[in-house]
């Protein structure tokens, strides 16, 4: 069926219609605002794309986005070096920072062990984390790295494939003789960190358990 839309219209649709968690609704109602909106307004939020996309890369050590060769939080000099809290993406970093009980750093490992995706543990940043663990290293000039780790937190999201890759992570950390805890019960089964709120989240924490 053709489009009631001009093709100019339908293909600003489609394009946002393409983003994770944009209906076909969602980007209409997306696709009329920006129409609506001033030619400065508009020209300010390609700009603001732009210049992320050119801009913004993966930290080197953790994987998080940023914009220099390290993350802030692994350019602090105020975080705990002794714990690496591993998540699946950058915004579950952002829910467990929002809580403000975690004082240690973090491991993005972007994205879950899926066979059915076909998303093994080679396309995660599993060997990265294991590298962090059992080797001292100097990533950069910027910041010496040579804290001993002595836990790792696997908050990966409450679904099959977070739990898989919990498991999986556990597994390989054993032989270190490295603590490996998770996240304690209050988190709902099949929900995602980044719509927990702050006090689950800290609970969580708080009460996490040893992988066994």
């Amino acid at each position: 069926m053709s489009s009631p839309y001009e093709a100019a219209v339908q293909r600003l649709i489609d394009s946002f219609g393409r983003l994770p968690g944009i209906g076909p609704k969602s980007a209409q109602r997306i696709t009329f605002h920006i129409l609506k909106t001033s030619a400065r307004d508009v020209a300010e939020l390609t700009e603001a794309i732009d210049d992320a996309k050119a801009t913004v890369h993966f930290c080197e050590v953790c994987f998080n986005l940023a914009q220099d060769s390290l993350c802030a939080i692994c350019k602090s000099t105020s975080r705990d070096g002794s714990i690496i809290c591993v998540v699946e993406e950058p915004k579950d970093m952002i829910a467990i920072e929002r809580t403000s009980e975690y004082k240690g750093l973090y491991h993005v490992l972007q994205g879950t062990i899926s066979p059915i995706d076909g998303i093994g543990p080679d396309q995660l940043r599993i060997t990265e984390l294991l590298r962090r663990v059992t080797q001292s290293q100097k990533s950069s000039d910027e910041i010496d790295l040579t804290t001993e780790v002595t836990e790792v937190i696997v908050a990966t999201n409450p679904t099959v494939e977070g739990d898989a890759t919990g498991m999986y992570i556990a597994r390989l950390l054993e032989p270190f003789g490295v603590k490996t805890t998770k996240l304690a019960s209050g988190l709902p089964v099949g929900g995602d960190l980044e719509y927990a709120d702050e006090i689950t989240l800290a609970r969580a924490l708080e009460g996490r358990l040893v992988y066994r």
